[in-house]
């Protein structure tokens, strides 16, 4: 593990144990609140793949890209999360603007390895199956992956990470990413996910669809859904093929 930072410890499996949230749609901003045991947890969708949560763990900046100045009406992360190494996720220009010198890094070992020295030394690369302590929450290290053989180029098996964070008594995911494989259809008592559907990086709507209505979670968002060549998914069309025990979250991702 590569880490100096107090705000990152080891730690072991994430707990099952979780509190339903209560959403509101919130006047902070445009963001979306949610109640925690002990608090709320504000979402912020940024553009594409990129969000901010405000928690009561610390203040969160999910794959931010896009220019520091998108971030500029948000507190200074406390950590940041990088699921892998494409543009659209990894920026470090955009890191450069954002990161403090308290500001603690989860990514993969593959976007470790492309980090400037300066980053690295705030950054904790975890693997596939692993597992970071970040102050009161938790943070695994979930498979992303392509299945379909003409798209194993985009996303190969072992490299590329989604996310769960435990916090305050949700489990949020974070797809990256990725089709609908078996790891995320196993996912278990997840509060909020944000599951990615496009083509032809990484799956339609349906297929999306399909493995959220396997899992289960309560609030699901759809994201980084405009693609390529046609590929470009439609959130609402996701909507309709889910039963209505999970809500749809429709975040201005590309405003």
């Amino acid at each position: 593990m590569h880490t100096r930072r107090k705000f990152l410890t080891n730690a072991a499996a994430v707990s099952g144990i979780t509190f339903l949230p209560f959403k509101a749609r919130a006047g902070n901003h445009g963001g979306d609140s949610f109640a925690s045991a002990t608090g709320e947890v504000l979402i912020f969708p940024k553009t594409h793949a990129s969000f901010v949560m405000q928690t009561p763990a610390g203040t969160i900046y999910v794959d931010p890209v896009g220019g520091a100045e998108l971030y500029a009406d948000m507190p200074a992360p406390d950590l940041i999360l990088i699921t892998h190494e494409h543009g659209d996720h990894y920026d470090p220009p955009t890191l450069q603007g954002v990161v403090r010198r308290n500001t603690a890094l989860v990514s993969n070992p593959a976007v470790f390895d492309k980090m400037s020295p300066v980053h690295q030394e705030l950054t904790t690369a975890i693997a596939n199956g692993g597992s970071v302590g970040a102050g009161s929450a938790t943070i695994a290290a979930i498979p992303a992956y392509n299945t379909t053989p003409e798209r194993l180029n985009f996303h190969p098996k072992g490299r590329d990470n989604g996310y769960v964070v435990s916090l305050d008594g949700l489990r949020i995911y974070i797809s990256g990413d990725t089709e609908d494989i078996p790891e995320m259809r196993a996912l278990e008592n997840i509060d909020i996910a944000f599951v990615s559907m496009n083509l032809p990086f990484t799956m339609d709507a349906a297929a999306a669809a399909s493995a959220v209505r396997e899992f289960a979670p309560s609030y699901v968002y759809p994201y980084h859904y405009r693609g390529r060549e046609n590929g470009t998914q439609d959130p609402a069309e996701f909507a309709k093929m889910l039963p209505e025990h999970v809500a749809v979250m429709f975040g201005n991702w590309y405003g």
